[in-house]
């Protein structure tokens, strides 16, 4: 391992507040049962409401797994990019 004797901001790394403008809204598809009722369906459901309305302003990626992407596609406009990737949970920052 290589320690650097940089900070994140000398090597231009920036992390933007909330409530900055930014280009595109990036959200990870629920489905873990264990933290979310019902096989994460009305998660789901509301996840695209969500993104759909989100999409009227600034484009939605949507982070799905290789099992739900199917799923995914066919709850979300076509609008919405929808990427296959391996996650632990619907949480992202």
């Amino acid at each position: 391992m290589k320690i650097v004797g940089t900070t994140p901001k000398e090597d231009q790394y920036y992390l933007p507040a909330e409530t900055k403008r930014h280009r595109e809204s990036i959200m990870m598809w629920p489905e873990r049962s264990d933290n979310w009722r019902n096989g994460a369906k009305p998660a789901q459901k509301t996840f695209a409401e969500i993104a759909a309305i989100i999409n009227r302003y600034e484009p939605v990626t949507m982070l799905v797994s290789k099992e739900q992407y199917q799923n995914a596609r066919h709850a979300l406009p076509a609008e919405i990019r929808v990427i296959e990737m391996s996650y632990n949970d619907a949480w992202i920052k």
